[in-house]
């Protein structure tokens, strides 16, 4: 890894319970990105929480100091890619884990992230924490 790499929802979650493998791992990264789905997710959780204000400031904050990862007609050429490919294993998954896969892949980035289904995505580099 060379220091760049980008986040799924539940790792940013983490970060913000505080996790301190997340919190330490985050310390030897140059460059931190979220692919948009991540950002809708995480702006509905802050939105859908008893302290939405206080939330919404802490979430776009950090949301402001990443990279963001647009959806371009070339993200949707490997989302299709995919999508196809699970269909055919028989093992969908989310709908926003769709996108996130082909941005991550579009843009040659790993994804760091807890979900397991994102295993069955070919091409696509994971890393756990």
């Amino acid at each position: 890894m060379n220091g760049r790499i980008s986040l799924d929802t539940n790792i940013v979650i983490r970060l913000f319970k505080n996790d301190p493998i997340i919190a330490n791992m985050f310390a030897g990264l140059s460059a931190l990105y979220l692919p948009v789905p991540v950002i809708a997710e995480l702006i509905f959780t802050a939105r859908n929480s008893s302290r939405s204000g206080e939330n919404l400031k802490k979430y776009n904050e950090f949301i402001d100091a990443c990279n963001i990862l647009n959806i371009t007609r070339e993200t949707a050429n490997h989302y299709s890619v995919i999508r196809l490919k699970l269909k055919q294993k028989g093992r969908p998954i989310p709908e926003n884990d769709l996108w996130i896969a082909a941005i991550c892949i579009e843009q040659n980035l790993p994804l760091a992230t807890g979900d397991a289904h994102f295993d069955n995505i070919d091409d696509l580099k994971i890393v756990r924490w």
